[in-house]
């Protein structure tokens, strides 16, 4: 901690104190520190492991494009690690939602998608800043929007489907190969990467988005499948009101459709949800079908949450209904019948915050 500590020092021209752990990942390590003028700052070291680095390339570069994220502080490319303004203690998303309270779950939900959605439009034109500024950070390694994810997950679908006992309908290899396409070449937009409930917090100035570790430029609709599924990739995962639900799908549609007028089309829009969530539910079946021989949670330690097979079934649920994609669709509903038919959970259940009685 100490060579963390002085190097950030370093950075600012001043001494740092008490580092306080605010808890990281095996990538970084991130802490809060008192400064000498009595002010406070968040440091981020990075290991020196592959992930690390270009964790650490986009996070430096998403920061530095100033995106409704910290004020990046400074960087040192040799350690590596960055300072950055303390946002303070305020609520996430997560919170709100996991509590008791529904107008702050829905306002919180309101201010996500429509920050979000500003995010993307206001970023459209400024590639080529990104870019450059990547290409300033960059530790030798290949970003994270270059990584071919979509299509290695595809590519690794087939045969865990293999050895689940699900035998591949005719035409799916294609279909995921159509699939892929959702990954940014139409309507990119930059976004911090990971978007899940914990990594916005709801400031008296409105939303601040943390963790720009995957940062880089995708398609909007990537982006806005959170709303709908809700949030693809993440732990938080429960229920929303479908009325809600609808309206923070558009208060997204409303800010992006400002840089892409084409989003306005509904037949534009409901095609390209549709293939994201495919590609989502790809992802997500991939990365936790292997790990359910035992049901788990999806948190080690957060509470209340989900079970993976609990995501695994809604996701599955949902998407069979991509009828465009019927090779996809009956995969999903094998599935349902043959995989999570012999789970014996409960259906996911609806957001904490929408269940008490202040949201009757």
């Amino acid at each position: 901690m100490d060579p963390i500590l002085r190097a950030a020092g370093d950075l600012l021209g001043i001494a740092l104190y008490d580092p306080v752990d605010l808890g990281g990942s095996r990538r970084s390590t991130v802490v809060r520190c008192r400064t000498a003028d009595g002010g406070s700052v968040i440091v981020k070291s990075f290991t020196s492991e592959p992930d690390a680095l270009r964790s650490f390339t986009s996070e430096a570069a998403g920061l530095a494009l100033q995106a409704e994220g910290p004020a990046l502080l400074g960087v040192d490319a040799d350690v590596p690690l960055l300072v950055m303004e303390d946002l303070g203690a305020a609520p996430t998303l997560a919170d709100v939602l996991l509590g008791d309270d529904p107008k702050a779950a829905a306002e919180g939900l309101s201010a996500w998608a429509r920050g979000l959605g500003r995010l993307a439009a206001a970023s459209v034109h400024r590639r080529a800043d990104f870019t450059g500024l990547s290409a300033r950070y960059n530790k030798g390694l290949a970003s994270w929007g270059d990584e071919p994810w979509i299509e290695r997950n595809a590519a690794d679908l087939l045969p865990l489907l293999d050895g689940a006992g699900i035998a591949v309908p005719p035409g799916l290899a294609d279909e995921l190969a159509r699939i892929g396409t959702a990954g940014g070449a139409e309507f990119p937009a930059f976004t911090p990467g990971d978007t899940c409930p914990d990594n916005n917090l709801l400031t008296p100035g409105g939303l601040r988005l943390i963790d720009f570790e995957a940062a880089c430029y995708q398609s909007v609709f990537l982006t806005t499948a959170y709303c709908r599924m809700p949030f693809s990739s993440c732990w938080c995962v429960f229920r929303l009101p479908a009325d809600l639900a609808e309206d923070v799908e558009q208060a997204y549609r409303a800010e992006v459709v400002t840089a892409y007028p084409a989003l306005a089309e509904d037949a534009v829009w409901q095609a390209g949800m549709r293939q994201a969530i495919a590609v989502w539910t790809v992802d997500v079946t991939v990365h936790l079908l292997p790990r359910t021989e035992e049901d788990r949670p999806m948190h080690r330690t957060r509470r209340p949450v989900p079970t993976m097979r609990q995501v695994l079934r809604h996701r599955w649920e949902m998407a069979s209904g991509i009828k465009e994609f019927p090779a996809f669709a009956e995969t999903m509903e094998l599935l349902l019948r043959d995989v999570a038919g012999g789970w014996l959970v409960t259906p996911l259940p609806g957001y904490p915050a929408f269940a008490g009685p202040a949201a009757s």
